[in-house]
């Protein structure tokens, strides 16, 4: 593979920084396992096993207890709910995942419903959507205890999708978050039926929480199980276990520069609001909560804050959507920490390059271990820039997290590399994605090893960034270079294909090959007359000169799916070409005209 800090491109590329001019250097290798097979089938058996062992009367047996008279105190959810999702509730209607339910004659168990709509149902995740509607607690409870029975009845004992752990995780925190829209009842009975599932539900996940595989579902339930501990009386020693949980679990997901080992952003957004959630539980009885909360919003939220382009905007990365502004503020004002992730992410594989009024943020990692994430994208050595509020470049987008699902098709062709902001041979993933039948989507073969090296100094800043996804198929390594001019005005760029290591041979032949560059929504793009470049007007009426050297440039159609779901039509330029003795060298620039 071509070595982190190999010999600068050329001058016409990116200029090379001088030894004594250089601040700041740093370089960095990221692996992928032997391309990850994700869960083994040991794993997937003793999943199995475990669901038919919680449905025996032995587990039955386990379940039984004292229940509480009461709870301790109500968490404060840190996240309002939907108020038109609410507001459908309150018409008689759940909605999700663009599914609609009727409550009136509603069965939970329904296998009409899909899947994500009954893990949201399941969950009581619309609790916190009710809540942003109801003028209060009394009129709330009228349209939320109604549900809260029906389901009892459909699930008092246990079901494997509605006691799934993590779903489990999830439905105390919400019930103990939102304890007066469902325990304000005088019907004594109900209550106490209640109250005994809450402790009952605890009681599952002082085991099956354990057995989860290390990822986001784990955390979900060992929340729910900390919060249980603290609120429901004579729970000290549940609430330690769980809290030991999420310490060691914490340490594995969350990396020392802040970001997530899942690499979606969606999910340390996620697993942020779920330690606030959980925080709330000491909070409640007037305790401080445990520093491993404070200490973990310590590290991922200036990491989330810093992946964010000048629009305040979190692009769509590895399976995720696009994440808006507002969530990413509320979360900023409620956990105590800096605004920006350092610019190197040696761990998280995310690096943010930064000057006047330009935002880089680029992919220099492998993809995702497919145990840690299932949707991964196959966008290696993919970037997004900014130029002030107006996205320049970014990538198509990402499905997960939005609140009305894609199409099948449209979720699928967002994960490919064509769909990023990068380079990709003979039409190509640089990572496999594999059909739905064979692990549900999960990656493949392709991308092992990312080698990267940063400079910073006052005559700009510098990546260069390697992966070896298409070593094995086509016997061919990828090097992408970067250079950010100090004022921001100046991006230039150079795409570099060399012959893999006789090692990693399987077939040299040539193969042609894109650079693809997707436009932000509204940049309008003209061809220069020499099939060369470009010129790009912003919303903002900034423009800004593309151009390549090695390869002709041409305009086409594309899309991005902003934070909300909406599909905008957009434009890419792609710059087309084929290797010679399997290799190619591309150079190309954007810069600003004018100020």
């Amino acid at each position: 593979m071509a070595r982190a800090g190999s010999k600068p491109p050329t001058a016409a590329a990116t200029p090379a920084p001088t030894a004594d001019a250089a601040e700041t250097v740093d370089e960095g290798r990221l692996l992928r396992v032997d391309g990850d097979r994700g869960l083994s089938l040991g794993e997937r058996l003793t999943a199995r096993l475990n669901a038919r062992l919680y449905a025996t009367p032995l587990h039955r047996l386990r379940l039984r207890g004292r229940y509480p008279l009461k709870l301790l105190g109500v968490p404060q959810d840190p996240v309002p709910g939907d108020e038109t999702i609410g507001e459908r509730i309150t018409a008689g209607r759940l909605i999700h995942a663009g599914h609609t339910a009727m409550t009136r004659d509603l069965d939970y168990a329904s296998p009409a419903h899909p899947a994500a709509w009954r893990d949201w149902a399941n969950g009581w995740d619309w609790l916190r959507d009710l809540a942003a509607v109801v003028p209060d607690h009394k009129s709330g409870a009228k349209i939320a205890e109604p549900l809260v029975q029906r389901w009892l009845k459909r699930f008092g004992e246990f079901e494997a999708q509605a006691w799934r752990a993590d779903v489990t995780g999830r439905r105390l925190l919400f019930a103990l978050g939102h304890a007066p829209l469902i325990l304000s009842s005088s019907d004594q009975v109900y209550r106490s039926l209640l109250l005994s599932a809450i402790a009952t539900w605890a009681r599952h996940l002082d085991r099956a929480a354990f057995r989860l595989p290390d990822a986001l579902p784990k955390v979900q339930a060992l929340a729910g199980l900390y919060a249980a501990g603290v609120l429901i009386p004579g729970g000290e020693a549940r609430a330690a276990a769980a809290l030991a949980g999420l310490d060691r679990l914490l340490a594995l997901l969350v990396l020392p520069d802040g970001g997530i080992a899942s690499r979606a952003p969606v999910d340390a957004l996620a697993l942020a609001e779920l330690l606030l959630f959980a925080s709330g539980a000491p909070a409640a009885i007037g305790q401080r909560p445990p520093p491993l909360f404070a200490d973990t919003l310590a590290r991922l939220v200036p990491a989330l804050n810093g992946m964010a382009l000048g629009d305040a905007i979190i692009g769509g990365w590895h399976g995720g959507a696009a994440i808006a502004a507002l969530p990413l503020e509320r979360l900023a004002r409620r956990a105590a920490t800096g605004t920006a992730m350092v610019r190197g992410g040696r761990w998280s594989g995310y690096y943010r390059l930064s000057a006047g009024k330009s935002v880089l943020v680029i992919d220099a990692g492998p993809p995702p271990l497919a145990r840690l994430a299932a949707g991964g994208h196959a966008g290696t050595l993919a970037f997004e820039m900014s130029d002030g509020p107006d996205r320049l470049i970014t990538n198509c987008g990402g499905a997960r997290g939005l609140a009305a699902p894609l199409a099948a098709d449209l979720a699928a062709g967002l994960r490919t590399t064509a769909a990023h902001s990068t380079l990709v041979i003979a039409d190509t993933n640089s990572t496999r994605i594999k059909g739905e039948a064979d692990q549900a989507g999960a990656l493949g073969l392709g991308v092992e090893e990312v080698g990267v090296q940063t400079r910073s100094s006052e005559q700009g800043h510098w990546l260069e960034a390697s992966h070896d996804g298409y070593a094995k198929r086509f016997g061919m390594i990828v090097r992408r270079r970067l250079f950010l001019s100090p004022d921001g005005q100046d991006l230039r760029g150079e795409d570099v294909i060399e012959a893999a290591p006789r090692g990693k041979l399987t077939r040299r032949s040539d193969r042609s090959f894109d650079i693809r560059f997707h436009l932000g929504p509204g940049v309008a793009a003209t061809p220069t007359a020499d099939a060369a470049g470009a010129l790009l007007k912003l919303p903002q009426g900034r423009v800004w000169a593309m151009k390549a050297r090695g390869g002709r440039v041409a305009i086409e159609p594309s899309l991005w799916i902003d934070p909300g779901g909406t599909l905008h039509k957009t434009q890419q330029l792609v710059i087309s070409s084929r290797t010679e003795g399997a290799a190619a060298s591309i150079g190309w620039s954007f810069k600003r005209a004018g100020k």
